[in-house]
């Protein structure tokens, strides 16, 4: 085995051990990638095959989703996982993304349909855009939110989300605490870009397999907090947030370095996922929703 995947895999470990969200999970995780390192089990493959053994073994005491180790074909930006650097990455990409708002229709009987894909971008990178396409639903009987493409993001971009969807008193939607006790919370703000929804009007959210992490949290925290009806397929159920590390030029070590407790429930949907109010595929999710919420002319 090259001496360069002997250093990843235990770079990884230490990763873990220093990192994940759960001391006592993160020793049995470490653990197994030494042991299967002792064993030969990485050794020969090329890089995306090592990728895929490192994850499926990093997953496999806990499944947690969110621990990973990525190949990328391209090489990595050496200062990959410097918050600084990426957020102006991530910002460069919002802009290709048009702020991840990638519908924005009103569907018959008067409702607003706002698609967020590929993911949830920073509210200093999108949130204005997001805000422009909430103002703009304000008008409408009621909103769907499509999140069936929506694989993550950022918390932050959650809870100003949320703050669209009731009034300007703030409102708890999620804590995320960490491996060492520290909690952050989450609120709506009482200034926004833009115009309200508010709360008094019909929301629908749809999911699907491909909404993730914080797609999923925005889903959950509504969902929890009566405000609105989930309506698709049930969630893949990661609820940590996750930090990078870049640990060779093509592989990305991704940790997940606290969990979400959420202020209604005290838990959250590691592992179960968010379970929708009204069960269909993903395909039907839209017309569904739109049967529920439209308002006879």
């Amino acid at each position: 085995m090259g001496r360069d995947r002997v250093t990843v895999v235990e770079q990884v470990a230490a990763l873990v051990d220093d990192h994940y969200v759960f001391p006592d999970v993160a020793a049995e995780i470490s653990a197994v990638l030494r042991r299967r390192l002792d064993e030969g089990a990485y050794a020969g493959p090329e890089l995306a095959e090592l990728a895929a053994r490192v994850t499926a073994d990093l997953q496999s005491v806990n499944g947690d989703r969110h621990t990973r180790l990525v190949f990328h074909a391209d090489e990595l930006p050496a200062d990959h996982g410097d918050d600084a650097a990426d957020a102006v990455r991530r910002g460069a990409l919002a802009a290709e993304w048009a702020g991840g708002v990638t519908r924005a229709e009103r569907l018959d009987g008067n409702v607003a349909v706002v698609e967020l894909a590929p993911i949830l971008f920073a509210p200093g990178a999108a949130g204005e855009i997001v805000g422009a396409a909430l103002t703009w639903a304000q008008h409408a009987s009621a909103l769907i939110l499509d999140l069936r493409r929506c694989r993550g993001g950022d918390p932050w971009m959650v809870a100003l989300l949320c703050g669209y969807l009731f009034d300007d008193e703030p409102v708890h939607v999620n804590s995320q605490r960490d491996r060492y006790g520290a909690v952050t919370q989450f609120w709506t703000s009482p200034a926004l870009p833009g115009r309200r929804f508010g709360r008094s009007r019909p929301v629908a959210v749809l999911t699907g397999a491909d909404t993730f992490s914080s797609a999923e949290e925005l889903a959950y925290d509504l969902q929890q907090l009566g405000r609105a009806e989930v309506i698709g397929e049930r969630t893949p159920g990661g609820a940590h947030n996750r930090r990078a590390f870049r640990v060779h030029p093509h592989l990305e070590a991704t940790i997940s370095v606290s969990a979400s407790v959420n202020p209604v429930t005290g838990t959250n949907w590691e592992g179960v996922g968010v379970v929708p109010d009204v069960e269909v595929t993903a395909s039907d999710a839209l017309d569904v929703a739109h049967r529920r919420l439209r308002v006879a002319p």
